[in-house]
């Protein structure tokens, strides 16, 4: 996937409109479509980097997830005009032309304006662990989806036989119309009626899909994901959607990432957080205590006098960051565990400390209040 920004690919301001992107990305396409720059492997490059950006920045969702995440937010969807063929861009935006190529094809105005049929996109719900979302995974998900025919490769004609050219449209995929107005003849063009828009007729029909040249299967898909992926988040994995009837282009696979809840800690953005409980005497005295981290524990230092609400910071033991900008950090907040039952014995001890000089409260500016440390922290 290319790694230059689709703003600057396109050249528009991150605050450009839909018809903005539109129009700068007809641009470019006209600018370095093949027909204009045949054999030539880098115009070849930009109008696919260019056609990536516009799929990209013309999807709400997608746009949205690439402002917020940049690159790593597509990081496993397989989107993006590097993976696509020509025809794939052009069965995606090829009404962007308005005909400027004389069609969805190569090779000047005689191309044909064949409809090619697109599988519909399917959906997938994938939970991950805290491991997983810190870490990254690699999860295999067998699908039920319309795969290809292999009876007929998809063609959806019996073997042995060939689809026959549309008599309507002639292969063309669309018919033409004049009608006399009163501002003289107009000519105007819609999908064939009797092929669909395909330019074929199937006059021997396959018995596996019945013409439709897909059948209902299995298929095991693999996704990798990124590291510091949030709840919520939508991965789009282009081409392992439904595959599109007679050979058409195949649908994409969205994954929606679901975060399951640790038992012990708490994700907060890239930072994970850790209540702490520590009797009296440990505050007072001092410590050790054991913690968990996200791979295995940690053993920390309280120290004597430690107040309740002090918050602890260890340095990277958090959530990378989406975008490879580092890690969180793991915030453990110490609690100082009052006793609910005491006995009578606990209780006379603790008469005899109650007016004690120094178990009388006496906070300096060290001891902050918790809304000024929560301040500081996120600030």
């Amino acid at each position: 996937m290319s790694k230059k920004d689709y703003y600057d690919v396109l050249g528009v301001g991150k605050d450009a409109s839909v018809e903005d992107i539109k129009k700068a990305y007809r641009k470019m396409a006209i600018k370095y479509h093949p027909d204009k720059n045949p054999d030539n492997k880098n115009a070849e490059e930009m109008f696919k980097e260019a056609a990536e950006a516009y799929e990209v920045l013309s999807n709400q969702d997608k746009r949205s997830r690439y402002d917020q995440f940049g690159h790593e937010g597509m990081r496993g969807s397989g989107m993006g005009g590097s993976h696509m063929s020509m025809d794939d861009i052009f069965s995606h935006f090829g009404d962007i032309f308005g005909g400027a190529f004389g069609g969805s094809g190569f090779g000047g105005g005689q191309s044909s304006r064949r409809r090619v049929n697109r599988g519909s996109n399917l959906r997938v719900k994938v939970k991950l662990s805290l491991s997983d979302v810190a870490h990254g995974v690699e999860k295999k998900i067998k699908l039920n989806k319309y795969k290809g025919c292999d009876s007929c490769n998809g063609s959806g004609s019996e073997k042995g036989s060939s689809p026959t050219t549309c008599p309507t449209c002639h292969g063309q995929g669309q018919v033409s119309r004049i009608t006399n107005t009163f501002l003289g003849q107009m000519q105007t063009a819609s999908t064939c009626p009797q092929c669909g828009g395909s330019g074929e007729q199937i006059t021997n029909k396959c018995k596996e899909c019945h013409g439709n040249g897909i059948v209902k299967g299995e298929e095991v898909v693999t996704i990798n994901i990124p590291a510091g992926v949030a709840d919520g988040m939508q991965l789009s994995v282009g081409g392992k959607g439904n595959a599109g009837a007679r050979g058409g282009v195949p649908g994409d696979l969205i994954v929606l990432i679901e975060e399951k809840e640790d038992s012990e800690l708490v994700r907060d953005g890239n930072n994970v957080l850790y209540d702490l409980y520590v009797n009296f005497a440990d505050a007072a005295l001092g410590t050790t205590s054991e913690i968990p981290t996200i791979d295995s524990k940690a053993r920390i230092k309280i120290a004597p006098g430690t107040q309740g609400g002090k918050v602890l910071r260890l340095k990277g033991k958090g959530i990378p960051d989406v975008n490879g900008y580092g890690k969180g950090d793991l915030l453990v907040n110490v609690n100082i565990w009052t006793p609910r039952d005491l006995t009578k014995e606990e209780a006379k001890m603790m008469e005899k400390l109650r007016d004690s000089k120094n178990f009388k409260p006496s906070p300096t500016s060290k001891d902050k209040s918790y809304f000024d440390r929560m301040r500081e922290f996120f600030s």
